[in-house]
């Protein structure tokens, strides 16, 4: 259960609890929630109706109740590194080979079930909420929404240019054989599905889908270059695909780059978040150090 109250002022009022919600970043999906759950909106301690018009001084109270959980991921006792956590979301250091979501293959190993596993030792609903979706090799800092209104409000941010004020900026660290010339710059190549294959991606200028990539070569070391990269968008598999359009594929890839020499996975962290939090609005900041794998560029 989560709890928001708030003091209406001068500014919000006269206005339906309905268009303050709204403005407060609830979403259309979090409302019909509401709805749904009697006295989950009262007014000066006085259950209302989210078409209640408010007035200043008005004490607005919402209490959100958790959805019927989820009830296909098996809890199970997986490590789980958490970095950050309030009651609105948390930040997790997901490791390499765990996949975001269980599936036909992969049903009991899944960053989903080791988040069960958590709640189910706290004795609290669980709904899985995963905002910026890592591939299952892919290491590093991923962001869990708690409940429906910061997962909406996430869900947007993420779609958003990497703005300091709206966005969330993902900024991952990436090797690559040999040296990256120019050593910054963008990619602007559009993703589509590869004929063929429901797994990879291309870069289709015809009918893919809009996606940016900034990269900057932070050093080289052994024949190798270590680069930071900041997605401007988040299209699937984006910066391994980016990357080999570019001519400096990632290392250890094995659906874009099979080269294993020194990684059996493909060699890319998800570093650093920075974004504003849904429900405060204070500024956040995160980074998960460079895992074993990969410390041999730093």
């Amino acid at each position: 259960m989560r709890i928001f109250e708030y003091t209406i002022s001068s500014e919000d009022a006269p206005m339906q609890i309905r268009a303050f919600l709204k403005k407060q970043g609830f979403s259309a999906r979090s409302m019909i929630v509401l709805k749904r759950q009697e006295q989950s909106v009262t007014v000066n301690d006085t259950p209302v109706f989210l078409t209640y018009c408010l007035h200043p001084g008005d004490r607005l109270r919402i209490t959100l109740s958790e959805e019927a959980p989820s009830e296909h991921i098996e809890p199970v006792a997986l490590p789980l590194d958490i970095i950050y956590e309030d009651p609105d979301l948390m930040v997790v250091n997901k490791p390499a080979g765990m996949p975001i979501h269980p599936s036909l293959n992969n049903y009991d190993n899944s960053l989903g079930n080791a988040v069960a596993w958590y709640y189910a030792q706290k004795k609290e609903p669980f709904v899985f909420r995963c905002i910026n979706r890592l591939d299952r090799d892919t290491s590093g800092l991923t962001i869990i929404a708690k409940h429906i209104v910061s997962a909406g409000i996430l869900s947007h941010r993420i779609a958003d240019k990497n703005n300091a004020e709206t966005g969330i900026l993902r900024e991952y660290l990436a090797i690559v054989k040999g040296s990256v010339t120019p050593p910054q710059g963008t990619i602007n190549a559009p993703l589509g599905r590869k004929d063929g294959s429901i797994i990879e991606r291309t870069i289709d200028f015809e009918h893919g889908e809009h996606a940016v990539t900034h990269y900057r070569v932070l050093h080289e070391k052994n024949g190798h270059s270590l680069l930071s990269l900041i997605l401007e968008t988040g299209r699937t598999h984006q910066i391994r695909v980016h990357l080999k359009y570019a001519g400096f594929p990632l290392i250890g890839d094995y659906l874009y780059n099979p080269d294993m020499e020194h990684m059996n996975r493909q060699a890319l962290h998800a570093y650093h978040l920075r974004f504003r939090h849904p429900i405060t609005g204070e500024p956040l900041e995160f980074t998960a150090p460079m895992p074993e794998d990969m410390q041999w560029m730093e």
